[in-house]
């Protein structure tokens, strides 16, 4: 009988919209983190309701005493003082602009993209094309490079480069359902961490967050990365 109630309970046990496990491809463990965009509360954070900066990952719980973080990770570059570069958008309030222009660094690595929330949706758009459709986000977070763009691996990046560093980043399901979080383990170029997303995961696009303060929240793994402080964040409030 015990056997008899403990498939009862797990059949009753609610679905867990919420995934992280480690993996493997090409030789370097990543942490992958799958999210259900259309039930799971999926969300930005950058500054608290009277405009100070959040900063980390226990900061969010702060100013959401009667919810439980169930993942996060940083989500898009920030200046010294940790105002978003180009466009974030939250609650449906623009707190920076969009950039489509190229220039230094990762971010000015043309295409680039916008992650883009909903209440039901997550989608990664590059810049140009976000400009053209003018989806309707919640919230917002631009970056760059984009890791994949329409099933194809940005054009710059070259397989046997030596730049590796630990990465982060989002790719989204072309039906916007799903979103799939990713955080390299070892240091890997912007061409293997790529072709995860695109060979290993399936996704048809993806948009790099960071290399140098890549961080991530997993709870079911015992997981709370720390370090530098975060501008744009984001994560799942249950």
């Amino acid at each position: 009988m015990r056997w008899a109630v403990a498939v009862l309970m797990w059949l009753a046990a609610p679905a867990q919209a919420v995934t992280c496990a480690d993996t493997v491809f090409d030789g370097a463990s990543f942490t992958i983190c799958t999210v259900d965009a259309a039930t799971e509360d999926l969300r930005l954070f950058h500054s608290d309701q009277d405009g100070a900066l959040l900063g980390d990952f226990a900061a969010i719980e702060s100013v959401h005493p009667d919810k439980t973080l169930a993942f996060a990770m940083n989500a898009g570059m920030y200046h010294a003082d940790r105002a978003p570069v180009g466009l974030y958008r939250e609650g449906n309030t623009d707190v920076s602009r969009i950039v489509t222009s190229a220039g230094p660094g990762n971010f000015g690595l043309l295409p680039n993209g916008v992650l883009c929330l909903t209440d039901t949706t997550a989608k990664v758009y590059e810049s140009l094309d976000f400009v053209t459709r003018a989806p309707a986000c919640r919230d917002a977070s631009q970056s760059g490079p984009m890791l994949v763009i329409n099933g194809a691996l940005h054009p710059r990046f070259i397989p046997d480069s030596s730049s590796e560093f630990i990465r982060n980043g989002v790719g989204t399901s072309a039906d916007g359902r799903t979103a799939v979080f990713a955080i390299a383990n070892d240091a890997v170029n912007f061409h293997t961490f790529g072709r995860l997303f695109r060979d290993h995961l399936n996704l048809p696009n993806a948009l790099y967050f960071d290399g140098k303060v890549s961080r991530l929240y997993a709870p079911t793994l015992g997981r709370h990365d720390f370090g530098f402080q975060l501008g744009p964040m984001v994560g799942v409030l249950q």
